[in-house]
C-alpha cells in the first residue's frame, strides 16, 4: 500500500522504519527539518508539506497533541476518495470524534489507532495498537497496522481506541510516579537505589514502568529522551480531562498530573519523562 506517515519524532520514526520495511510504499510528512533529516538517514524520504500525502492510500497520523490534530486537518483540502486516516496519537476521545467527522465530510475513512509500548517497541514492530472504527475500515488499513505491532479490536465506534489509551495512560502515568517515588524512597532510607532496583523490579511490586524508566531515573537530568515530560504533562491531562468528563474520580492520578507539572513547571518539560524523580528532594 501507498502509505504516507504524518509525525516522525522519536516514536514515530520508528514506526514508520516499520511499515517501510514490511513492503510499503512510504513518504512522511514532518514540520522539524532536523526530524526530516534524520528520517533521510534511515531511507525515509519526507516533506514539510501535508499535500505530500494527498495521493497516499493510507495515513498514518503520529502527531503529539490534540490541537496538533485540529491543525492539520483544517489545513487539508481535497483529499483521494476513499483514502484511509488512521489516527495513532494518543488526543483522547472527544478529539478523535470530532476529527473523524470532519474527515468523513472530506469522503475520508478513519480507523481511531492509538498505540502502546513506547519507541522500544516501535522499533521492534511490537506495539500494541488499540484499533476502533467500522470493521471494513479497520480491516483495509491492518496491513499497515501489523507492520507496528499486535492489532486488538477496541470496537466499533471511533473514540473507542482513544478511550481504552485513556485507562492505558492512567496506569502509566501513576506506575511511573510510583516508580520514581519509591527509588527516591530507597535513597532517603540510605540504600543504593540502583541496588534496589534490582531487587525489587521482578518482584510483586514491580512495573514494566519501574522496570523501563527505573535505570534512567538513575542516569540523572541528562539520560537519553525517549519520551518527554510534556508527553505526560498532555497525556495525564487528556486522563484528568475524560475522568471529569465521565465523573470518575481519579484521585491517584491527580497526583500524578500535578508531579508531571511541577517537572515540566521546574525546566524539565524537554527532558526524559523518567526526571519526574527530581520532583523529590536530592
Amino acid at each position: 500500500m501507498n502509505v504516507a506517515f504524518i509525525g516522525l519524532g522519536a516514536i514515530g520514526l520508528p514506526m514508520a522504519r516499520q511499515i517501510q520495511q514490511a513492503g510499503h510504499g512510504l513518504i512522511g510528512v514532518e514540520l522539524s527539518e532536523a526530524n526530516r533529516t534524520l528520517a533521510l538517514t534511515h531511507g525515509i524520504e519526507s516533506s514539510a508539506d501535508w499535500q505530500a500525502a494527498s495521493d497516499a492510500d493510507v495515513v498514518v497520523v503520529m502527531v503529539a497533541t490534540p490541537a496538533q490534530l485540529d491543525a492539520l486537518v483544517s489545513q487539508c483540502g481535497p483529499l483521494k476518495p476513499g483514502q484511509h486516516w488512521v489516527v495513532m496519537s494518543t488526543v483522547g476521545p472527544a478529539s478523535v470524534r470530532e476529527q473523524a467527522a470532519r474527515l468523513r465530510e472530506k469522503g475520508v475513512q478513519v480507523v481511531d489507532a492509538p498505540v502502546t509500548g513506547g519507541v522500544a517497541r516501535a522499533q521492534t514492530g511490537s506495539l500494541l495498537i488499540f484499533a476502533a472504527g467500522p470493521a471494513a475500515a479497520v480491516a483495509h488499513v491492518e496491513p499497515v497496522l501489523r507492520s507496528m505491532g499486535e492489532v486488538r479490536n477496541a470496537g466499533l465506534e471511533i473514540g473507542d481506541g482513544q478511550a481504552i489509551k485513556v485507562v492505558n495512560q492512567h496506569l502509566c502515568s501513576v506506575h511511573l510516579v510510583a516508580a520514581a517515588e519509591a527509588l527516591s524512597l530507597a535513597r532517603s532510607l540510605g540504600l543504593d537505589p540502583g541496588r534496589v532496583l534490582d531487587l525489587v523490579q521482578q518482584g510483586a511490586g514491580g512495573s514494566w514502568m519501574l522496570s523501563d524508566r527505573g535505570p534512567r531515573m538513575l542516569e540523572g537530568t541528562d539520560t537519553q529522551v525517549t519520551s518527554m515530560v510534556d508527553i505526560f504533562v498532555k497525556d495525564s491531562g487528556l486522563v484528568a480531562d475524560a475522568a471529569q468528563g465521565c465523573g470518575a474520580a481519579v484521585p491517584l492520578l491527580d497526583t500524578a498530573h500535578a508531579r508531571f507539572c511541577q517537572a515540566a513547571e521546574s525546566g524539565l518539560g524537554k527532558r526524559d519523562d523518567s526526571r519526574v524523580i527530581e520532583t523529590w528532594a536530592p
